[in-house]
């Protein structure tokens, strides 16, 4: 039977059909692995012992009880957590099992996985470029089908960035959607696990799996969770607002991609108008300010976990991530920086509340450019704040924000499409996607990633 490319629901439904085994399933995709990941490096931790369960990726920070967790850093090469994540556990109990866990930039600080201390990840599009980051193992995984579904996390882009670079679909959830149990901390009033899948249907029912309140989350929320998979095919008609502020300064190519795809929500019958969002740069001095701080707050914990005090396992860009937050931090300069920033973060969410008062979504470019080459990051310290920048403003204000692929630059690298919507209105936000993966397959896009790598 030809399994290349089957999306998690087609796969599922072979299961049920007792059309393939669990057993034979497994050994598929980990026969792709030891062929593909030497190349790609898009997993840390294979497990290949594991023949149960439906197959997925799951990002080296989510806790995963006797398996090793690293957050991609030396710091913790050998920690086995006695204890799982809450999201691993659902997808456990939706009888979904890790097939290994995938690379990223160490304790997520990046936007390349420039920064794993297990090697960069390289994008399956081209593989002399960066998958983006942080969840870079994670899209590099789908986009090459090593497996067909990933969970990631994103605190500035980190599932957003990396599934635009890589051609595949990523959802940032509303801060409070899923639970942070067990994910390794990096900004904790930002972080958010998500799904990453080749389809929308396959994206609304992880989110479904993974969505509600967890009483070991203070910060998880009660609001209640639709069942996204029906939501995604009510014919719905939507108020649509273009961001106009977030074109500016971004690659032609994608500008005109994007209005590309604009055209096609109009054809759909949606109405669309431009409205005016605050520029995206003061989000990327907010989130510099103010996840530093939270950098510095919760890496505090590591330093020491080694036998003295060498701080040499921590990589350049967590110490610099965690000298700045502590400036921020102290005294005399915590007024100055936290605390304003803290105002203006304020400023962004009522922003938005404004804004989401005459509009149910809003549309845009995902990123700035298409995929970097390799060994371009290194060069820049802020260039990671540079690419996360169309999508920092969301994270900012803890809506939810989906990228989608909706066509190729003239490199042949995938081009990511942005769709915002009002806090805990995930299923307005797949019901769109799923009408213009209806409407345009995306444009063949995740399709032509995937048949790069068939057998």
């Amino acid at each position: 039977m030809n399994l290349h490319g089957k999306s998690l629901l087609e796969l599922r439904q072979l299961l049920t059909d007792k059309k393939i085994s669990e057993k034979e399933l497994n050994l598929y995709f980990l026969k792709r692995i030891k062929k593909y990941n030497p190349k790609l490096n898009a997993f840390i931790t294979v497990l290949e012992n594991n023949h149960s369960g439906i197959p997925y990726g799951a990002k080296d920070i989510f806790c995963t009880k006797g398996i090793r967790t690293t957050a991609a850093a030396k710091v913790l090469d050998n920690f086995i957590p006695p204890y799982e994540s809450t999201v691993t556990r659902k997808l456990q109990e939706a009888g979904m099992a890790a097939l290994g866990k995938t690379n990223m930039d160490a304790w997520a600080h990046g936007a390349s996985t420039e920064t794993s201390d297990y090697g960069v990840t390289k994008n399956p599009w081209d593989n002399g470029r960066y998958p983006g980051g942080s969840s870079g193992g994670s899209a590099a995984a789908i986009s090459a089908y090593l497996v067909s579904a990933a969970i990631g996390t994103d605190t500035g882009g980190s599932i957003r960035h990396p599934s635009a670079w890589c051609g595949v679909i990523g959802l940032k959830p509303t801060y409070g959607r899923v639970s942070r149990y067990g994910v390794i901390a990096m900004g904790s009033s930002w972080d958010c696990p998500g799904p990453m899948t080749l389809t929308v249907e396959d994206n609304a029912y992880l989110l479904k799996q993974i969505a509600g309140q967890d009483k070991y989350d203070a910060t998880s929320s009660g609001s209640a969770v639709p069942d996204y998979s029906n939501e995604i095919k009510k014919n719905k008609k939507f108020k649509i607002g273009i961001a106009e502020s977030y074109f500016d300064g971004i690659d032609d190519q994608i500008k005109n991609q994007v209005y590309k795809a604009i055209k096609v929500l109009k054809k759909l019958g949606h109405s669309v108008k431009p409205i005016k969002l605050l520029p995206p740069k003061y989000s990327i001095s907010v989130y510099t300010i103010l996840q530093r701080a939270e950098v510095s707050s919760n890496l505090s914990r590591y330093d020491g976990v080694r036998y003295g005090n060498d701080r040499s396992f921590f990589g350049q860009e967590a110490k610099r991530r965690i000298m700045l937050g502590t400036y921020t931090l102290s005294y005399g300069y915590y007024d100055a920086y936290y605390k304003n920033a803290q105002k203006v973060r304020t400023i962004i969410i009522e922003n938005f509340k404004s804004v989401f008062k005459d509009v149910d979504l809003i549309v845009g470019p995902n990123t700035p450019v298409t995929a970097l080459k390799i060994g371009e990051f290194d060069k820049y310290p802020f260039y990671g704040e540079l690419m996360d920048q169309l999508n920092e403003p969301a994270s900012t204000a803890g809506i939810p924000d989906l990228s989608i692929p909706v066509g190729l630059d003239s490199h042949n690298l995938p081009i990511g499409f942005k769709i915002m919507g009002n806090y805990f209105d995930e299923a307005n936000i797949l019901n769109l996607a799923y009408q213009f993966e209806k409407e345009t397959d995306f444009f063949g896009v995740i399709k032509k990633g995937i048949e790069r790598y068939k057998d």
